[in-house]
């Protein structure tokens, strides 16, 4: 005989089955791995909040996940919040840097503690070149439209956001994020770098192929440049909103590989 009770019982079941399978697809890391801190760095027209997927993510496999907030202000400034974010962990560190944020874990990257590099749809500027050398030949594309305020801040237009940044995001998140946006000083992108930790690190790049405000050839580039080995993710600008599993993947895989070599 059928009753409801039967029916809520089933329900229950299957639910818990669901739930120890998708458990299950996220592996956790082994005891022995001696890479086990993650320490995330956000890129211009955004916070830290952008990575709480792959926070939820990595920290389920057993990782020690650090978000730096970039004040935006200069490069000195972001680099600064990014050293004394890896000066707080034990043991070996990937650096994970999305966008502008790619900049940033070039300079800081360097710190003996830091293991492997995660370009997220990135900058990678070498020694003496700016964030806006990086666009010569490609120049920006026409989606991302960036309104420079009288002090010299920048922020993404409002009626552009979705479609230069996130494409790819549901419009209530992208809303948030377009009415969260934290203005960068445009100055930056003239700052070079002194450091390139990429030349002594080995690096991981996610190429988002449907990226509006960094062209994917432009992608490409950048990660052939620096030797990273490549995952090309169908994503906007911000992957790890759209897609933190597959960006999640990817710095488990850089932390394993590194830890495996210490």
């Amino acid at each position: 005989m059928i009753t409801f009770r039967n029916i809520l019982l089933a329900a229950v079941g299957a639910a818990s089955i669901g739930g120890a399978a998708q458990a299950q697809s996220v592996q956790h890391i082994p005891v022995d791995q001696s890479v086990r801190n993650v320490v995330l760095v956000h890129g211009a027209f955004a916070d830290g909040s952008g990575w709480r997927g792959v926070y939820d993510d990595l920290t389920a496999r057993g990782y020690r996940v650090t978000i730096v907030q970039n004040p935006l202000t200069s490069l000195a400034d972001d680099v600064a919040a990014t050293r004394r974010a890896i000066a707080r962990q034990e043991g070996g560190v990937i650096l994970v840097g999305h966008s502008w944020g790619g900049v940033v874990i070039t300079e800081a990257g360097v710190d003996d503690k830091v293991k492997g590099l995660v370009y997220v749809s990135a900058l990678t500027p070498d020694v003496g070149e700016t964030a806006g050398d990086q666009y010569e030949g490609f120049g920006i594309p026409s989606t991302f439209v960036i309104d420079t305020q009288a002090d010299g801040f920048g922020f993404i237009n409002p009626e552009r956001f979705q479609e230069g940044f996130a494409a790819d995001v549901n419009d209530a998140d992208a809303a948030f994020m377009r009415d969260s946006q934290v203005p960068i000083a445009m100055s930056v992108f003239g700052t070079p770098v002194t450091q390139a930790a990429w030349r002594t690190r080995p690096s991981w790049f996610i190429v988002a192929t449907e990226d509006a405000a960094i062209a994917p050839a432009m992608l490409r580039q950048q990660a052939r440049k620096i030797g990273a080995e490549v995952r090309e993710i169908e994503a906007s600008h911000v992957p790890m909103v759209s897609r933190p599993h597959e960006v999640a993947d990817v710095i488990d895989q850089a932390a394993r590989s590194t830890g495996r070599n210490q």
